[in-house]
């Protein structure tokens, strides 16, 4: 009798054997198959043809994730460049009929100009979900996709620590005035005024805004005021953090005789700047654009703010920033819903004050 158990136990494995091969030889998907080849072939059917999006960002940036993500799904990616304030302009006289699919920038103001324009979809809850609430708007009609924060570079043999200023705002007081530089014709610099204005109100703005004008020396872009920190024409200078790490990064050239100060505490200087990105309503390919957004925002694309050469803070996906960076929780930024920075405002201000 025991032979004969054997004897059917061995047939009941063979038929048990050769279902699971007739299974397999019909198409059934194997348990054994990585789950991220699945993944990948499923993003790739999904989506396919072309998109147009117009870039504010750096172009060596987003063409890392463009080949990225053409590589994952087939689709083909045309890019226009031009400045923040240019492409959301352009964006708004064209209006539906824009060619763009998706807008990228690198600052909030021109998002928020384009939103309010009423030319963005609402974003995918996939893509939302992979965002922090502190990254992107309230609204969701555009999403955070990297960021950068507000340094003062100064001179270490001009300025010690002591007399560093305890916020932004000292930039204004007498003590300061044709000690410090700034570019505020950029967007960059604009939209730290945005956040001031949002934080502090149109008052104090405008008072800020007086001093920086009696105080200030104007250079043509962050990396031009840098340079003249470390030429000693100027004592300091306020830009973003990204413009001195990536120079230290290379040769250090314009940053060697520098170093950034971070304000902290919630301060107006402490304003981390988000870079957005948005679907156009008019998009002729809404997925493949509601895609490319989510890849971005994706471990895959976030990894390429960490372990490339932009210096831009990752801010989604639980994926870390680079390791010569200050980790983004330690530079105590305050809270600015990025759909609330009035470009249109500030350069009222900023022309008022005279300094546009």
């Amino acid at each position: 009798m025991k032979i004969r158990a054997n004897a059917l136990a061995g047939i009941a494995l063979a038929a048990t054997a050769a279902l699971s091969l007739a299974a397999c030889g019909n198409g059934t998907a194997s348990s054994a198959a990585p789950e991220s080849a699945a993944a990948d072939a499923a993003t790739s059917t999904k989506v396919a043809g072309e998109i147009t999006v117009y870039n504010a960002q750096h172009d060596t940036l987003t063409k890392e994730w463009v080949d990225a993500f053409t590589k994952q799904t087939g689709v083909k990616v045309t890019l226009r460049q031009g400045s923040d304030s240019e492409l959301s302009n352009q964006i708004i006289q064209e209006g539906g009929a824009s060619p763009a699919d998706v807008f990228l920038t690198e600052n909030s103001p021109a998002m928020a100009q384009v939103e309010n324009a009423g030319l963005f979809a609402d974003i995918d809850k996939a893509t939302v979900d992979q965002v922090p609430a502190a990254y992107r708007p309230s609204t969701n009609k555009w999403t955070g996709i990297a960021a950068r924060s507000t340094v003062l570079v100064y001179d270490k043999t001009k300025i010690s620590d002591d007399k560093l200023p305890k916020s932004m705002l000292d930039l204004a007081k007498p003590e300061w005035k044709g000690r410090w530089a700034a570019s505020p014709s950029g967007a960059d610099f604009q939209a730290i005024v945005a956040a001031l204005l949002e934080q502090k109100g149109e008052a104090a703005t405008t008072e800020w805004l007086k001093g920086m004008k009696d105080n200030f020396k104007a250079y043509k872009g962050n990396s031009t005021a840098m340079k003249a920190v470390n030429a000693g024409e100027v004592d300091a200078a306020l830009i973003y953090h990204y413009y001195y790490y990536g120079d230290q990064a290379k040769t250090g050239e314009n940053s060697n005789k520098v170093t950034p100060y971070f304000f902290k505490n919630q301060d107006p200087g402490a304003f981390l700047s988000v870079s957005g990105g948005g679907v156009l309503k008019s998009s002729k390919n809404s997925a493949a654009a509601q895609a490319f957004i989510k890849f971005v925002t994706g471990k895959q694309g976030q990894e390429v703010l960490k372990n490339g050469t932009s210096y831009e803070y990752a801010i989604a996906s639980n994926v870390d920033s680079n390791a010569k960076l200050v980790p983004i929780k330690d530079l105590q930024a305050p809270t600015v819903d990025p759909a609330k920075l009035n470009s249109a405002k500030v350069t009222d201000l900023m022309t008022k004050a005279g300094l546009l």
